[in-house]
């Protein structure tokens, strides 16, 4: 068997696990993509196992992730790496990472949740922006 045979990616799983690692909810990402999207549409995207190449691009923007991330990331391959890392007896791995942190974990936990809270406010901003549209084109007619 080959590698690329081996490495089976299911793209849309990796969308999937992407925007629930980042608190995006398949509405939110509908909206984001556009009036043609919905969340019954996002949840069919997400069982694709592979997706065209100007969706991924859309999405891996609107998740702000590159889009070789969503190509390639296999999560069987991540777990192994990870546990041929923990797992390991050779000390000389575990001492190539550094044990002392360069930024307070709490902190970015703080900087990804105002991120999330301002992803929310953008959206319902959006939201009311189209929903005064809408009022002005009644309105009109």
């Amino acid at each position: 068997m080959t590698n690329s045979a081996a490495r089976n990616i299911h793209q849309g799983r990796n969308i999937k696990r992407f925007r629930e690692m980042l608190g995006i909810k398949q509405d939110a990402l509908a909206h984001e993509l556009g009036e043609e999207w919905s969340q019954k549409k996002i949840s069919l995207l997400e069982q694709k196992e592979s997706i065209e190449e100007n969706i991924l691009k859309q999405v891996a923007e609107i998740l702000h992730i590159p889009v070789e991330a969503i190509q390639n990331f296999d999560e069987e391959q991540a777990v192994n790496i990870i546990s041929n890392t923990f797992s390991s007896h050779d000390t000389s791995t575990l001492n190539a990472v550094n044990p002392h942190c360069t930024f307070n974990p709490i902190d970015k936990i703080v900087q990804l949740y105002d991120e999330k809270i301002e992803l929310y406010e953008r959206i319902l901003k959006e939201k009311d922006e189209m929903m005064a549209r809408l009022e002005k084109l009644i309105n009109n007619k």
